[in-house]
């Protein structure tokens, strides 16, 4: 059987760009300095989030390529490294979930109902992470390894989340649950369920890719093992299983697993009050945590602390690979997609209560059934978006 090349990311002896990663060394050290004004939690989610920036840029770890690859070429390899991530971080999380507490304090997970809104931003999600050519956590590194367009795609991802909220009545009479998960049902039998359930995901994708002509399972890396940790690549079994215990860790620290476009919608929001938006006439923002937040920094926001954690972390990995440089947009045609990807990422990801981290990975990993119900409504998504990147002149 012969394997699929695929290309290397990364150079095994990168070029020097010290002078670069010591920059961002010293950012790194005065954000987590800087962020101890808002307790101990805040500088270790900040931290968190940098080594969530390596893993997905040394990993070269996809959620949108993953799906267009299953889709455009028959390609499993992405989807298993998915699953093995969901399978450890189920495990991992669901000691903590059950107990309901870790550390001496609360601890919740990504449970949120399953509703028809939900289904529906799924699906513009999956539609915009394909001619956006990225996810919420991909903008984030991508970002962090300089691509300018993903700075176009991030700015209509904050606006469309911010949009989101401020048109929530329009979606509240749909019909919802109310939230659920297989652990609050079954306890340890629902995990147990999940767990079966990936199993069975995975064996179908085998039996449907053991006769074609491609490498089924993602290899680990024969590399040199520090020389691979410190200037990649990294395997995607390596990656899946970084991202997995990582998210644990959020968990236990934050109190709550890892979420992403919360961040973009608070961000959104404190540019649209310099401007003069006034919160009180919005009824999603002049009450509850949304306020808050709101009347607070937004360096006092844990989601905010492991976003910008996650761009400088890219950042680093790319410096130590050698890689990091500004990258102009492909054409005009790609800004243009760009600019609509992000926008119907951010108001899916608001309408279906998160995005492929928060909802599927997060949610999932909680054994939340809104998390599978976002995952089957975001690949139908994908399968238009992946039609439509011809549009816009992207490649597959």
């Amino acid at each position: 059987m012969s394997i699929l090349t695929i290309p290397q990311t990364h150079h095994l002896q990168p070029r020097s760009q010290r002078w670069l990663t010591l920059l961002i060394l010293a950012i790194l050290m005065v954000g987590t300095i800087a962020l101890s004004i808002y307790g101990w939690r805040q500088s270790v989610l900040f931290l968190i989030g940098v080594l969530f920036g390596i893993s997905l840029y040394h990993a070269s770890f996809g959620f949108a390529s993953a799906y267009r690859k299953l889709f455009v070429y028959g390609e499993v390899k992405g989807i298993f490294a998915q699953i093995l991530m969901l399978t450890v971080a189920t495990i991992l999380f669901a000691p903590i979930l059950i107990r309901g507490s870790v550390l001496g304090h609360e601890v919740t997970g990504a449970v949120f109902p399953v509703a028809v809104q939900g289904a529906i931003g799924a699906f513009l999600f999956g539609i915009g992470m394909q001619l956006g050519s990225g996810c919420a956590c991909g903008t984030l590194y991508t970002i962090g390894g300089g691509s300018s367009m993903m700075m176009l795609t991030l700015l209509t991802f904050c606006l469309g989340s911010f949009w989101g909220t401020l048109t929530k009545q329009v979606w509240s009479g749909l019909p919802q649950t109310e939230p659920v998960s297989l652990i609050q049902l079954w306890g340890w039998s629902g995990v147990a369920i999940q767990l079966l359930a990936f199993l069975m995901i995975t064996f179908a994708l085998w039996l449907w890719q053991k006769n074609r002509d491609q490498e089924v399972i993602p290899q680990a890396s024969s590399s040199n093992f520090l020389n691979s940790l410190l200037y990649g690549p990294w395997s995607l079994i390596w990656g899946s299983i970084a991202l997995a215990v990582l998210n644990w860790l959020t968990l236990i620290i934050a109190g709550r697993p890892w979420g992403v476009t919360w961040g973009f919608t608070l961000w959104a929001a404190k540019i649209a009050q310099f401007l003069r938006w006034n919160p009180a006439n919005s009824e999603f923002w002049s009450q509850g945590g949304a306020a808050e937040a709101l009347n607070q920094s937004v360096f006092a926001d844990p989601i905010s602390a492991i976003n910008l954690g996650v761009i400088i972390g890219a950042a680093l990995a790319a410096a130590l690979a050698g890689r990091l440089t500004l990258k102009k947009p492909a054409s005009g045609f790609a800004v243009i997609g760009a600019l609509l990807g992000g926008l119907l990422m951010g108001y899916g990801a608001r309408l279906s209560f998160g995005c492929n981290i928060g909802a599927y990975f997060s949610g999932i990993a909680s054994t939340s059934l809104h998390g599978w119900l976002w995952i089957a409504f975001a690949l139908l998504g994908t399968i238009l978006g992946v039609r439509m990147r011809s549009l816009f002149r992207l490649s597959n």
